[in-house]
């Protein structure tokens, strides 16, 4: 990427079809539960993003054969038991999926390794992580004692499993949740995760679709060890959370009509559909169908006379990862809009509470944050400002479709990282707008 390819200008107007990039999330997981299957694993419509890429780089470091050409993959699959020691480190470079979910797996191998990545991963909790895993007899610890990476995660002794565990999760995170899951296949007994919201559920489904005998319930899941992963044909659908920087852009843009292509809007992640209703926002779900079991539609938006709403309790976690461009058409939509039951904000690549509410103060926006999310009084005309992006993709994304709406030109320091989870974003946006 390049800051040439940001305008960060008014558009005039908005028009054509987009067609987004793959879920991220059902991208890592397709790479690793091929991995630990047997055959061949063929996924398509792959992300591929920095994110994606560090999961690949990963289990080729354990001896798994992945072609990949472009959106396309290919995964020569060893079995639960095939992995092999990493001659070095394993980086995995600034995605907290890759870190949190490929550590359940390790805690079940028979040799060490180290997880490591970049200055982001290295302040990003962890401690999530390791208790569960712990409590399953995994040796796991962080070696700068802070309770981040990087991660040492002892092999087991010969003759050794985990242990079965029924964890009560604390937060309701999808990374925590899989993380356990995936250590679970690798115990002595049934595993299970109860959340006290239900968080995505992409693992279960995908898990079962290679074989795994998990059942859910309500908040609870529950996978039986051992099981015989079988190589599947995968195909990815776009991903939601990159849908909802056009989502947003067609309904805050004057003249502005947008079809948003095959984007997966699997109920637990597709909580940004409900709150863009709840404001007004002209929305249309069109071809609606179900693809490798997610449930995918192409998207319509035109611009819209938006007003506030309170965004808050279970619908977190299926938008959690929205929230900062949620802020941004918060700040565009009539009346107050308050955000709360959200300090897993402050968690994320950046503080998203404090960042967010910055960016959105200096380009004129009323906001005001909470310890567990903002409340956003909207409506203010909102002009351009130099964005400092703290290196989160999300911030940049969120901030380059305020600038559309903004009077003069907006800068971010930083723009090139979007390439953690959409890499042609800037191209796209520059495709539909009409400055």
């Amino acid at each position: 990427m390049r800051n040439t390819l940001f305008k960060g200008t008014p558009a005039k107007r908005l028009r054509g079809e987009v067609r987004i990039p793959g879920d991220k999330s059902i991208s890592h997981r397709g790479i690793m539960l091929g991995s630990l299957a047997e055959g061949t694993t063929e996924l398509s419509g792959f992300l591929d993003g920095a994110d994606c890429r560090s999961s690949i780089a990963c289990f080729r470091s354990m001896g798994i054969e992945i072609n990949q050409e472009k959106d396309h993959v290919v995964i020569k699959g060893k079995g639960l038991h095939g992995l092999t020691a990493p001659e070095g480190i394993l980086d995995v470079g600034n995605s907290g999926t890759t870190t949190r979910l490929i550590s359940g797996i390790l805690a079940g191998q028979n040799f060490s390794s180290t997880l490591n990545g970049d200055a982001s991963i290295q302040k990003r909790p962890m401690g999530r992580i390791m208790v569960p895993l712990k409590e399953m007899g995994a040796g796991i610890s962080s070696l700068k004692d802070n309770g981040c990476a990087p991660l040492k995660i002892e092999g087991l002794r010969p003759g050794d499993v985990l242990r079965g565990i029924s964890y009560e999760s604390p937060v309701a995170s999808a990374q925590v949740k899989s993380c356990v899951l995936f250590a679970g296949m690798y115990a002595d007994r049934p595993t299970s995760v109860t959340e006290p919201t239900l968080s995505r559920n992409h693992t279960e489904l995908m898990a079962s679709a290679f074989g795994a005998d998990i059942k859910s319930c309500d908040n609870k899941c529950i996978i039986q060890p051992e099981p015989r992963l079988l190589g599947q044909k995968v195909v990815i659908p776009g991903d939601i959370s990159s849908a909802a920087y056009f989502l947003v852009a067609g309904l805050i843009c004057p003249n502005a009509d947008l079809l948003i292509q095959n984007v997966n809007i699997n109920p637990t992640r597709a909580g940004i559909l409900k709150v863009i209703e709840a404001m007004g926002g002209n929305l249309s779900y069109e071809n609606r169908r179900t693809v490798s079991g997610e449930e995918v539609a192409d998207l319509h938006v035109t611009s819209s006379s938006l007003h506030g709403t309170t965004i808050e309790g279970d619908i977190i976690p299926a938008l959690i990862d929205e929230l900062p461009v949620i802020a941004v058409m918060a700040a565009f939509a009539e009346g107050e809009t308050i955000i709360k039951d959200a300090a897993e904000l402050k968690v994320k690549e950046s503080d998203r509470i404090v960042t967010v509410t910055e960016g959105l103060t200096a380009m004129g926006a009323d906001v005001t944050p909470t310890d567990d999310g903002m409340i956003i009084r909207g409506g203010r005309m909102l002009h351009s400002a130099s964005i400092k992006t703290y290196m989160d993709h999300r911030l940049a994304m969120s901030f380059a479709i305020a600038s559309l709406v903004a009077d003069g030109q907006t800068t971010l320091d930083h723009p090139e990282c979007v390439d953690i989870s959409y890499p042609n974003f800037y191209q796209t946006l520059n495709q539909i707008a009409e400055y």
